[in-house]
């Protein structure tokens, strides 16, 4: 059982990533487990990155690993250059949460730990001596990881044209490339929200707070709103709907699978995935796979069986023929070329799909054994036998936050509601009991 590593890295408040040594030892522990001499590492805007990457860099140094540091980076710029280079990279960001979070993505020549790899991180994290660190450490730092993140779009040819597209960057890591994005592909494209002040990253903005953008994009065609780290996208069109990430990948996999780019006509999914979309998905003949939630289970799946698009409700989409992991800025720029080659708005898409109600509750304060509890387990299959066919019923602790979340969808809105009240007060009632 791990004990730091959740379902997308290592993720806390900053305070106790910055406490007893622990960021010196994760970057001595990566040392450890790997046996490299260099590795790139990036941030996001959070106040506390920059004394964790001074930290995780002390560890790595003391093994004699060099350290490059690109400024302004994202999590996929930094998965790319990993990947383009074949050496670790090291992002530093709690993505969507708030800035008083932080966390550590490690990325093994593009592609994020896998379990095995982690507990030996774990291991030899729990191993470490915080006494040993040295008060010395340098990094050098570098553009080349942008540089060659912008060789790589400028390949895709992904001009957006006339399209008057509007950008939500959270004051997170995008705000830097989203100028020159902007300025290559988006001529007439605009971006909010690129004041970052180390405490206002998702604050109120950006993918998880979608208002902003619903208050602005009614003066643009189109609006996309990023998260912290930028590894994620959710889209506003022009009337102040919101698109999420299912939505996208309906309309990314029709475009692909007339370009003859959909792999056996099939796309990941997850658990979380509204059944009215799978039931659009099923009318466009198009089939699909339920995995767990984590982009690093829908990137299993893709790779097991070489599919070329997945993701997940919240906006992490995978676009496997061009990059190997979720971009929110790819996302953005590949959703304003369908537009362009398909010469259609996005709500020509919008009226072929009809989502069924969908309502997460996410409770705090309960202890997460209360998912064993047999009155818990007999009302989740009293719940599915009263939907009958074409619902979501998903109840599971937070791979990133210390809460449950209880989701379920429902053609009836009424019925949807009675059901998923019902269980919340439930595990209320029995989580505070154990």
């Amino acid at each position: 059982m791990k004990k730091y590593f959740g379902t997308d890295g290592i993720r806390s408040n900053s305070l106790y990533l910055l406490s007893n040594g622990f960021s010196y030892k994760v970057g001595k522990a990566v040392a450890k487990a790997f046996d490299v001499k260099e590795v790139i590492i990036g941030c996001d805007t959070r106040e506390s990155s920059l004394p964790i990457l001074n930290e995780i860099t002390k560890g790595l140094n003391q093994l004699g690993v060099v350290v490059y540091f690109q400024e302004n980076a994202t999590t996929p710029m930094i998965a790319y250059y990993s990947k383009l280079k074949e050496m670790i990279g090291i992002m530093i960001t709690a993505s969507h949460n708030p800035y008083f979070d932080n966390g550590i993505k490690i990325f093994n020549k593009g592609y994020k730990t896998d379990d095995e790899i982690e507990e030996k991180i774990e291991n030899f994290i729990n191993n470490i001596n915080e006494n040993d660190a040295n008060s010395n450490y340098s990094y050098v730092k570098t553009n080349e990881p942008l540089n060659a993140y912008l060789r790589f779009f400028d390949s895709l040819l992904l001009e957006a044209g006339a399209i008057n597209a509007c950008f939500d960057c959270a004051n997170g890591a995008s705000y830097k490339i989203i100028e020159e994005v902007i300025k290559r592909y988006v001529p007439k494209g605009k971006a909010y929200n690129v004041s970052p002040n180390g405490k206002n990253i998702n604050d109120g903005v950006g993918s998880t707070h979608l208002d902003f953008l619903k208050s602005v994009v009614g003066s643009h065609d189109i609006g996309f709103a990023f998260d912290g780290d930028a590894d994620r996208c959710l889209i506003v069109s022009k009337n102040g709907k919101i698109v999420d990430g299912d939505m996208m990948m309906y309309i990314y996999a029709s475009y692909m699978k007339k370009k003859g780019l959909l792999k056996d006509n099939h796309v990941v999914l997850t658990k979380m995935s509204n059944p009215g979309i799978l039931k659009a998905f099923k009318e466009e003949n198009i089939t699909y796979s339920l995995c767990d939630v984590g982009d690093k289970y829908v990137k299993a799946e893709m790779d097991e069986y070489s599919y070329t698009l997945g993701g997940e409700a919240s906006g992490h989409i995978i676009l496997n023929h061009l990059m190997h992991s979720g971009d929110g800025v790819l996302m953005a720029l590949y959703m304003l070329k369908i537009l362009k080659e398909e010469n259609c708005n996005l709500e020509d898409f919008l009226k072929k799909v009809t989502p069924y109600p969908f309502k997460m509750i996410n409770i705090k304060d309960v202890s997460k054994d209360v998912l064993k509890d047999e009155e818990v387990i007999n009302l989740t299959k009293k719940i599915k036998e009263i939907f009958k066919e074409d619902y979501l019923v998903l109840i599971r602790p937070s791979g990133t936050e210390p809460l449950i979340r209880v989701t379920m969808s429902y053609k009836d809105v009424k019925i949807l509601n009675e059901q998923i009240n019902q269980m919340v007060d439930l595990i209320k009632e029995k989580g505070k009991m154990i």
